[in-house]
C-alpha cells in the first residue's frame, strides 16, 4: 500500500472540500496533517523530512513576506498602487492592467514575490471599486503564474530548465519561443474571466483616490526594502546575460531586501508577528509530504513505464500539466529534464516543459505556490477566500486554452 500517494490524495480531497463538520479546513491545516501521516508511519525518517526541507524557499518567503508586510503596513503599498492603477478608467482596464502587470511583473521578480506584495493591493482595489475580490485574485493568480513562463527567472522550475538545459543564451531563448505565446495566453485569460464574471463590469467610470502613507518611518525603510529587491534582480539578469558567474540568489536578495526593516524598524516586532507564518508552515509540510510521494517511486516508474514518445512537444506538454498537479512541479521538471537530456537537446522541448509544468498551475489551487500564497494572504488579511471548485471552475478552461496556445506556437517553430 503506496501511504505517501494515499496521503497525497487525501489531503486533495480535505482541501477541495475544505469542510470536516462544522471545522472549516485551511490549506495549510490540511497539509500539515499529511506531513504528520507520512512522519507518523515512518514512510519518512524525520532527519529526512528535515533535508526535504528546501530551507533556500523558507528564507526565499521569510524574506519576502516581511518586504511585503512593511510595504503594506506603512500604506507605502496602497499609495504606488495608486500611481500605477489611476490611470484605469473602467472595470476592463483594471482587470487588464492587472493581469498584463502581474505578467510582466513575475518575469522579473518571480512568481511568488509577485503574489506576496500583489494580493493586498488586488483586495484594496477590489474594495474601493465595488468588484468581486474572487475576480480580481483569480486573475493577480493566473498574471503571475502565466507571466513566469516567459523568463528563467520567473519561477524555480524555469530556473532548473535554463540551468542544465544547456542553452547558450536563457534569457533570449525564452523570449524569443515563449513571449508571444505568453501574451496571447493572457488575452485570454481576459476574455475568460469577463465572460465568467459578467455581473463585475459595467461602463461607469471608476474614481481613483489615493491612500495615505500610515507611519512615514517604517514606509522609508519599505520604499529602501523594494529598492533593494529590484536592484538586485536587475543585476542578476544582467550577469546571467553575460555569463558572469556571481553567487547571487533569490534568497540572498529577499534577505538583504528585508534587512532595512528588521534591523532599522521599530515596528519589527509587530511585522514579525502579523507575518503570513502560516503560509511558511504550508510550504515546509509540503516539502515533507511531496519528498515521501516521491521516494515511493510512484510517478518515476509510471513514465518510465510509459510506452509513449515522451519527448515530443505535445506528451512534454500533456506530461507536465497532468503530473505536475500530483508532485509539483520542481520534482516534475527534476524529473523530465535528464529524459529529454537522453535524446539529445531539443530546445523545443525544453520550452514545451517550461511551459506546460508552469501553467499547470492555473489548473488547481495547489498547481503552483503562488496560489497557495495568494489564498492564505487573502484569508488571513481580509477573510477573503476562493475555494478548490471556484478556482478549477476558471482554471481548468484557462489552462487548456493556454496549453492549446503553446502547443500551436512551439510547433509552428519546430
Amino acid at each position: 500500500m503506496n501511504i505517501p500517494l494515499i496521503t497525497l490524495l487525501g489531503v486533495l480531497i480535505l482541501i477541495a472540500v475544505r469542510q470536516i463538520g462544522s471545522v472549516r479546513v485551511q490549506i495549510w491545516h490540511a497539509m500539515a496533517l499529511g506531513a504528520a501521516v507520512v512522519l507518523l508511519t515512518r514512510q519518512i525518517p524525520f532527519a529526512e523530512a528535515l533535508d526535504a526541507v528546501d530551507w533556500d524557499v523558507m528564507l526565499f518567503l521569510f524574506g519576502m513576506f516581511v518586504v511585503g508586510q512593511g510595504l503594506e503596513e506603512s500604506g507605502y503599498l496602497a499609495h504606488i498602487s495608486y500611481k500605477f492603477f489611476k490611470r484605469a478608467r473602467t472595470r476592463d482596464a483594471l482587470l487588464g492592467m492587472i493581469l498584463l502587470g502581474a505578467g510582466m511583473t513575475s518575469a522579473l521578480l518571480m512568481n511568488d514575490t509577485l503574489a506576496i506584495v500583489g494580493t493586498p493591493v488586488v483586495l484594496l482595489l477590489a474594495r474601493k471599486h465595488e468588484m468581486s475580490p474572487r475576480l480580481l485574485l483569480l486573475a493577480l493568480a493566473f498574471g503571475v503564474t502565466t507571466g513566469s513562463v516567459m523568463s528563467p527567472i520567473g519561477n524555480p522550475q524555469n530556473l532548473l530548465i535554463a540551468l542544465h538545459g544547456r542553452l547558450t543564451n536563457p534569457f533570449l531563448t525564452f523570449l524569443n519561443y515563449l513571449l508571444v505565446p505568453t501574451l496571447v495566453s493572457l488575452a485570454l485569460t481576459f476574455l475568460l474571466l469577463k465572460k465568467m464574471y459578467p455581473d463585475d463590469f459595467h461602463e461607469a467610470e471608476l474614481r481613483h483616490s489615493q491612500e495615505p502613507i500610515r507611519n512615514h518611518e517604517l514606509a522609508v525603510l519599505s520604499r529602501l526594502a523594494l529598492h533593494i529587491v529590484i536592484v538586485l534582480v536587475v543585476a542578476r539578469i544582467l550577469l546571467s546575460a553575460f555569463s558572469i558567474t556571481v553567487n547571487l540568489h533569490l534568497t540572498h536578495i529577499a534577505v538583504a531586501g528585508s534587512l532595512p526593516i528588521l534591523i532599522g524598524s521599530q515596528k519589527r516586532f509587530r511585522i514579525l508577528r502579523y507575518l503570513d507564518w502560516q503560509t511558511l508552515t504550508f510550504f515546509a509540510a509540503m516539502f515533507v509530504l511531496m519528498r515521501s510521494v516521491w521516494d515511493s517511486g510512484f510517478f518515476q516508474r509510471l513514465i518510465a513505464e510509459a510506452n509513449a514518445p515522451l519527448t515530443t512537444v505535445e506528451m512534454v506538454l500533456a506530461v507536465s500539466v497532468v503530473v505536475s498537479q500530483f508532485i509539483s512541479n520542481v520534482p516534475l521538471v527534476a524529473l523530465y529534464l535528464p529524459v529529454l537530456q537522453h535524446t539529445g537537446v531539443d530546445t523545443n522541448a525544453l520550452m514545451a516543459l517550461a511551459a506546460g509544468s508552469t501553467i499547470a498551475g492555473n489548473m488547481f489551487i495547489l498547481g503552483a505556490a503562488s496560489n497557495v500564497i495568494i489564498i492564505q494572504n487573502a484569508e488571513n488579511r481580509a477573510k477573503q477566500t476562493l475555494t478548490f471548485w471556484e478556482f478549477a471552475k476558471v482554471g481548468v478552461p484557462v489552462t487548456v486554452l493556454q496549453t492549446v496556445v503553446y502547443w500551436v506556437f512551439l510547433r509552428w517553430l519546430s
